[in-house]
């Protein structure tokens, strides 16, 4: 029997067992996916645990409840991938071979690249929502904090959700003037960026909305360190930005196993085809999700119109036919502007998000680069199509490749 092993049980990985299950005979194919960690997060979610919006019932759940029957789990630590061996070691010095390798280990952040971050104030003064413990530590400072100055800052890029930090400072916007404080919270985002978002029109969009919430934006700042003792952001070229409480987005790196592997980037991120998502080197090992070195955004959509693809092209190359599928980088995200709105982007590798709307031309329901009510209800109603629908590949009516239908192109130069 041969073995197709997937390194990964987040969406990604879950994805891909799913999607494979379905379409392999358990007679000829075994897949197996490794894991080490037992819960499964709504990641996505963590954004809303600060303003008492979501609880732990809301994203968290059983790594196992999402895995097919016919797929086995595997509760290991990696060591290594040998790609040459085609094999995979585990820190308990056993191995398991394989056929085909799917990498779908993820992103993780690493506060301690950065000195200070992680000082004495981690989670205390300096915090942190792409963990769950992280969110719920913020969610519990704010409960008792009287005001000042919050900033929101990013480390640097690439790192997962590339609006969370845009609809961070907008629900704290929300949260503190209903709170009755908001004129006592100075409400700052600190980005490596040139602007609020990395594409001209979607920057204009989001700056104006940031502006109406009087939320300051400092552009080009790349962090040097934290400064816990004086509570300041300190830059490279030694600009300051004085807080009372940061929230941070830490450097965002692969799976440390990736770099033992000689597999990464300097961050522990796969190369592959930005395309076909399968290795250059290693024709039988295929990256998805926030693991790939490719310029998509680091989100869910990303994984799931991705999983489209590598299925079409994994069954390719166990046929021997040529791995022809592409993927063109498509990428949507709702993006929280408070107070029951929502805007929304619709982009790939080569178009930038525009307005109109979604998915259907003319009718929507969905607006584009639009804060509305309709677009705030999709991202509520998204966690129930994550656990229901998402993770367990059942089919959506939402093309993977990006379609123009609906956009004002005529905005495009």
């Amino acid at each position: 029997m041969k073995r197709i092993l997937i390194l990964g049980a987040g969406t990604a990985g879950t994805i891909m067992a799913n999607k494979l299950r379905k379409a392999l005979s358990q007679k000829e194919w075994e897949i197996a996916v490794v894991d080490r960690e037992k819960t499964h997060y709504y990641q996505p979610g963590f954004l809303f645990i600060p303003f008492g919006k979501y609880s732990g019932n809301d994203v968290v759940k059983s790594v196992a409840e999402f895995i097919p029957s016919g797929v086995n789990l595997i509760k290991k630590d990696i060591e290594k991938v040998d790609a040459s061996a085609n094999t995979v070691q585990f820190t308990s010095g056993e191995s398991m071979s394989y056929d085909y390798l799917i990498i779908a280990s993820g992103a993780r952040i690493a506060p301690d690249e950065t000195p200070g971050m992680n000082g004495p104030l981690w989670q205390k003064g300096v915090f942190d929502f792409y963990t769950y413990q992280g969110a719920v530590a913020l969610k519990q400072f704010f409960e008792t904090w009287q005001g000042g100055k919050l900033v929101m800052a990013i480390t640097d890029m690439p790192f997962k959700c590339p609006v969370a930090p845009i609809e961070f400072v907008c629900l704290a916007d929300e949260f503190f003037t209903k709170k009755g404080i908001r004129d006592k919270v100075e409400i700052t985002l600190v980005t490596p960026l040139p602007g609020a978002f990395t594409k001209p029109i979607a920057t204009q969009m989001l700056s104006q909305v940031l502006s109406e919430k009087n939320i300051n934006i400092i552009p080009d700042f790349y962090i040097e360190h934290v400064d816990n003792e004086n509570k300041k952001l300190v830059s490279y070229d030694e600009k300051e930005v004085p807080f009372d409480a940061l929230t941070i987005v830490p450097l965002n790196k692969g799976a440390e196993f990736i770099g033992r592997s000689g597999l990464g980037d300097d961050l522990d991120f796969v190369p592959v085809n930005k395309n076909t998502l399968q290795h250059e080197t290693f024709r039988n090992i295929f990256v998805i999700g926030d693991a790939a070195a490719v310029p998509a955004s680091k989100a869910g959509s990303v994984a799931h119109f991705e999983a489209d693809v590598l299925t079409e092209n994994v069954l390719s190359a166990i046929a021997g036919k040529p791995v022809e599928a592409k993927f063109d980088g498509h990428s949507n995200c709702y993006i929280e502007t408070g107070f029951g709105k929502a805007a929304l982007i619709d982009f790939n590798y080569d178009t930038e998000p525009l307005p109109g709307t979604y998915p259907v031309a003319g009718v929507g329901p969905f607006q584009l680069l639009k804060s509305t009510r309709l677009n705030h209800l999709g991202k509520l109603f998204f966690k129930w199509l994550y656990w229901n629908i998402l993770l367990k590949a059942r089919p959506l009516p939402v093309s993977h490749n990006m379609s123009m239908a609906g956009k004002n192109a005529s905005l495009l130069k």
